[in-house]
């Protein structure tokens, strides 16, 4: 085990237990107070798919459906990169999940005291958890120089990611429908500036 692999797997324990909290308020609001719940794979597949890769990241650590890249080769300033862009967006992923604080879930629900929250890294973009969860995994896939973890986010994660929040997008749209059109023209999508 190198060092890259020791700071992934650091990171990945602290972050986890960073969002440990978050979790726990998905629990409380996804069993009360839900005015809206949409009957979709949507709910859960995307969730399962993040554990996956998730299991695939540790098992990435201890260079398990790895390629092995020492210091010395070229490829290494590749896992650099993805270590760097691992650390900065965990840390994002956590920082919007703390914002969104009671209105948090692991679901795609609307609750009763459900608000439409534009502060912190909502300001820049409607879905910042998608777009940190993504690029996290993808680092910590490019850092572990895991062939498991890469193929799993471009062609799975991406596209169920993007569905869901589209998803989310409808339901916030309905609940806030004014507040909502406003946010939607200073915000982008799950990328800053773009729709």
């Amino acid at each position: 085990m190198d060092v890259i692999n020791i700071l992934v797997g650091i990171n990945l324990f602290v972050t986890i237990t960073a969002n440990a909290s978050g979790a726990k308020k998905g629990l409380k609001s996804s069993i009360s107070e839900v005015i809206e719940r949409p009957k979709t794979y949507l709910q859960k597949v995307p969730l399962n798919i993040a554990a996956l890769v998730l299991i695939l990241q540790i098992l990435g650590v201890f260079q398990l459906g790895t390629i092995e890249i020492n210091d010395t080769d070229p490829l290494y300033n590749f896992r650099l990169v993805g270590l760097i862009v691992f650390i900065i967006f965990s840390w994002l992923q956590v920082w919007s999940y703390k914002t969104l604080g009671n209105n948090y879930s692991q679901e795609v629900v609307i609750t009763k005291k459900q608000q439409l929250v534009t502060s912190g890294p909502f300001k820049i973009v409607r879905h910042p958890q998608y777009i940190s969860q993504l690029l996290s995994d993808f680092g910590a896939g490019l850092a572990l120089a895991s062939f498991l973890v890469i193929p799993m986010v471009i062609f799975i994660q991406i596209p169920l990611f993007i569905l869901r929040a589209q998803l989310e997008e409808k339901l916030l749209n309905k609940r806030f429908p004014d507040e909502y059109q406003k946010y939607k023209k200073k915000t982008g999508f799950i990328i800053p500036f773009i729709g």
